[in-house]
């Protein structure tokens, strides 16, 4: 009887790995949808855009002239702070959990391209409409209310907003792993509007009941107000503190929404 030989080669070869072009181009590739995605879609972007101004217009401007010019200064750095809020929370955390729901995070885990780059486009485009509302502030500020700002402190504020968006991408991120589509957009209002308030982005701190005071340090926005102050000059304490606080909320966020992302889709 003869030997039947058999073949010692895989029935199927492993796929090559991705070059580092190829990485690098997925993610430059993901990242320009998002962003193109989100600025064409006037729903996403004139909320995002409106809202701050028109605060800033009527409060900072109109009413803030009989306060000073310290006031308008003042309320730059905290309807700047509100309105960076705004694409972290809602970008991330609204069209995740639709697109959960959609089935569009299973359809792009088939997709030849790096799992990361999806999220990273969907951050990129928060922080370019972070900019956005940041730069029209300054706009606003400077041409009518005529807040004295260096081009120093300008940048640092522009900075300061574009970095900070991202411990609300990872707040939006995570509320967008725990929340149906259409639950999503009322729970991320309970979490703005009220932190936003909790914060002293609306009404001074130091006019806030004593408790409130002693407990908005819990909140994200707080930390991010105090170094946008700072970025303007009405802030001298030291700011490494609230900064490390803003980078730990991002790790935490981002780690538990990851995990729940990789165990539940």
């Amino acid at each position: 009887m003869n030997a039947v030989s058999m073949s010692t080669s895989p029935s199927v070869n492993a796929s090559p790995a991705m070059s580092t072009k190829r990485v690098i181009g997925a993610y430059v590739a993901e990242a320009r949808s998002e962003c193109i995605r989100y600025m064409r879609n006037p729903g996403f972007m004139l909320p995002i855009l409106l809202f701050p101004t028109m605060f800033y217009l009527l409060f900072g401007i109109v009413m803030g002239k009989s306060e000073g010019a310290d006031a308008a200064r003042y309320l730059l750095a905290s309807y700047g702070v509100f309105g960076v809020m705004s694409p972290g929370l809602f970008g991330f955390g609204i069209s995740l959990a639709l697109e959960r729901d959609g089935g569009l995070l299973t359809y792009k885990r088939a997709l030849p391209m790096p799992p990361g780059a999806y999220l990273l486009g969907k951050m990129l485009m928060a922080m370019v409409a972070a900019a956005i509302v940041i730069l029209l502030l300054l706009t606003m500020g400077v041409a009518m209310a005529h807040v004295a700002i260096s081009a120093q402190q300008a940048g640092l504020l522009l900075l300061t907003g574009v970095l900070g968006v991202l411990p609300f991408c990872a707040l939006g991120m995570l509320v967008g792993t725990l929340i149906k589509g259409q639950g999503a957009p009322g729970m991320l209002n309970l979490v703005y509007l009220p932190m936003s308030f909790l914060s002293g982005l609306w009404i001074p701190m130091q006019m806030l009941p004593k408790v409130l005071q002693q407990i908005a340090p819990i909140w994200p926005s707080y930390h991010l107000h105090q170094v946008a102050l700072a970025a303007i000059g009405m802030n001298h304490d030291a700011i490494g503190g609230h900064v490390l606080v803003l980078g730990g909320f991002a790790v935490v966020f981002f780690a538990i929404a990851a995990r729940r992302l990789r165990r539940y889709g």
